[in-house]
């Protein structure tokens, strides 16, 4: 058996989307959740595995598992630029990671196979607020104003369709997104013939809507830190809802949370597009915390931590 794992969000499945356009395959088994669903892996059975594609998770978090599976003669391409620790020396191993602030799955894939494939990349640039690589490849295509916004939106519609504590809270299961892509080699035609960008639309515009009427909490310094309702709407726009307050404000770092349904917060913490760094390392303090330097997250604090958080973010973010 061969699957194709990848994160739910825009990076994730444009970067599967550009591999499989590369190497057709329709029969491999899809393993992808909600965003922040990274261990991705561990649902695994090595003994039933051949091979397996991996895109936009962290080899840190998977390491345990991915280990086992190389023991146990599975062929692994794994693509992605957040935090991997040691990479394991493995002849089944071909790894493609890249922890660089500018660059994200996407577009690692799409240099991969020569380039062959910019549209969808700056989709996923976009999808992952990284708007100076997404534009500067958008020129290098000669595209036109309007046909980079719309490029913009629809990595920023999928992106925005990752965000839930489970796959119950999101418009569409990636999965399904990504099944929507398969065979078309430009995002225009997708944009023109599928219904879910509609869908998405219409759902990120009420969802962003209702997340500006909240007002910033007090902290020190040039930072921000929003605290959001435990509801359905205010997890899916809680990491476009960070990037866009990340955009507002270049030279601030941002942290949005959102209550979990045990009474814990979910926080998207962007680090300032200024001076992109430490926000991985920030989130990794935690037990539930992962990302990169530009842009990382934290699945689960206890709320009475709440306060040693905000110092931690004041100090490392002045």
């Amino acid at each position: 058996m061969h699957c194709d794992i990848f994160n739910g969000d825009a990076d994730g499945i444009f970067s599967l989307h550009i591999f499989r356009l590369e190497n057709p395959d329709s029969g491999s088994r899809l393993v992808t959740g909600v965003k922040r669903d990274i261990r991705l892996l561990s649902g695994l059975e090595a003994s039933q595995v051949r091979s397996l594609a991996v895109f936009d998770i962290s080899l840190d978090s998977n390491r345990t598992a991915l280990e086992k599976l190389l023991q146990a003669g599975c062929r692994v391409d794994y693509f992605d630029h957040h935090f991997a620790g040691e990479i394991p020396d493995a002849p089944g191993l071909r790894a493609r990671i890249d922890t660089s602030a500018e660059t994200c799955t996407a577009l690692i894939v799409n240099a991969e196979f020569g380039g062959r494939h910019p549209l969808w990349a700056i989709c996923g640039a976009y999808g992952d607020n990284l708007h100076i690589p997404a534009e500067a490849l958008a020129k290098a295509q000669g595209l036109s104003p309007e046909q980079t916004h719309r490029l913009q939106e629809l990595g920023e519609l999928f992106n925005y369709n990752g965000y839930g504590e489970t796959v119950a809270d999101l418009h569409f299961p990636p999965d399904r997104l990504y099944r929507g892509l398969q065979g078309l080699t430009s995002p225009f035609d997708y944009l023109e013939q599928a219904e879910e960008p509609v869908v998405l639309r219409e759902g990120y515009r009420e969802d962003l809507n209702r997340a500006l009427q909240v007002p910033a909490e007090p902290v020190s310094g040039r930072s921000r830190l929003y605290l959001l309702p435990g509801e359905a709407w205010a997890r899916r726009v809680a990491g476009v809802f960070a990037n866009l307050k990340a955009q507002e404000r270049p030279e601030a770092a941002h942290a949005i949370a959102t209550e979990n349904g045990d009474g814990s917060l979910r926080f998207s913490v962007r680090a300032p597009l200024a001076d992109r760094r430490d926000a991985d390392r920030l989130c990794r303090t935690y037990p539930s915390g992962g990302g990169r330097a530009a842009a990382a997250g934290i699945n689960a604090l206890p709320a009475d931590q709440l306060s040693g958080f905000i110092d931690h973010f004041n100090a490392l973010y002045p």
